[in-house]
């Protein structure tokens, strides 16, 4: 699966901040189907890596691409209905919002409507709405928050506020997802649960995942190829079996014996 054509790649891409240089000649491929890895100490670099991916930061050099096409400069709404979605490190739900608002609101970044026939509310329009309703209901019955959906995002579960958010990226019909600590504030079960469901995820929605995680569990467990990262720069490509016998992770991430 590594030798497919990459769905998202950096080239040579320089990240500085004044004087500091986050990220360093990064070169990183994912291919299509592909559930991945990126991991490091902290302070590697990795959320400044899902930045740039996204959009949130612009590389100071090098290049970004999505299918094969450089989406440095897009602003991070373009990027996303290009197909790639993420979730964040610390969870930015809309917390007045119910759990099914929530989801529908990204639902409209793949509307066909337009302004005026939204305030007409034309038929149309009107069955558009009726299908991002289904379909965040369904995701919302896969994270087990259909019972749910009327609550407060705010009155969530911290576990379930991580659901709901993975669901919401989700609604944006994305090709890519970008997973920024998922695990994060989880009990080993609801890890093992999540770790599961991101394997399926892939399966059901023909996805390509990007992980982010601490939790070597759902790292090893979910991932077929993980990059890893230290001060900004690659230390280790490989398989999951691989990055456990490298000798540079096990001293920089890992642990020694």
């Amino acid at each position: 699966m590594s030798s497919a054509p990459a769905l998202l790649a950096t080239k040579s891409t320089t990240v500085r901040f004044g004087g500091l240089v986050a990220v360093k000649n990064l070169d990183l491929t994912v291919a299509p189907g592909q559930v991945f890895g990126l991991i490091g100490p902290n302070g590697a670099g990795k959320t400044t890596i899902f930045n740039v991916l996204t959009g949130v930061y612009r590389p100071t050099s090098g290049d970004v691409q999505f299918e094969g096409q450089s989406i440095v400069g897009l602003p991070p709404h373009a990027i996303a209905r290009r197909g790639l979605a993420r979730t964040f490190q610390n969870i930015r739900l809309f917390g007045e919002l119910s759990v099914l608002e929530n989801v529908m609101t990204a639902c409209h970044n793949q509307s066909r409507s337009g302004v005026l026939a939204t305030i007409l509310r034309t038929r149309r329009q009107q069955a558009e709405e009726r299908e991002q309703r289904e379909f965040a209901l369904e995701l919302l019955e896969r994270f087990g928050l259909a019972a749910q959906q009327h609550a407060p995002a705010k009155s969530l579960s911290y576990g379930n506020q991580r659901r709901l958010e993975i669901a919401r990226a989700l609604a944006t019909r994305p090709k890519a997802l970008l997973l920024d600590e998922p695990a994060a504030g989880m009990n080993p079960q609801e890890s093992l649960a999540l770790m599961r469901q991101i394997r399926q995820l892939r399966e059901d929605f023909k996805l390509t995942v990007v992980l982010v995680e601490h939790n070597m569990r759902v790292v090893m467990g979910a991932c077929e190829r993980i990059h890893v990262v230290e001060q900004g720069q690659t230390i280790a490509v490989g398989t999951p079996d691989e990055i456990k016998q490298d000798a540079r992770v096990i001293a920089a991430y890992l642990g020694r014996a």
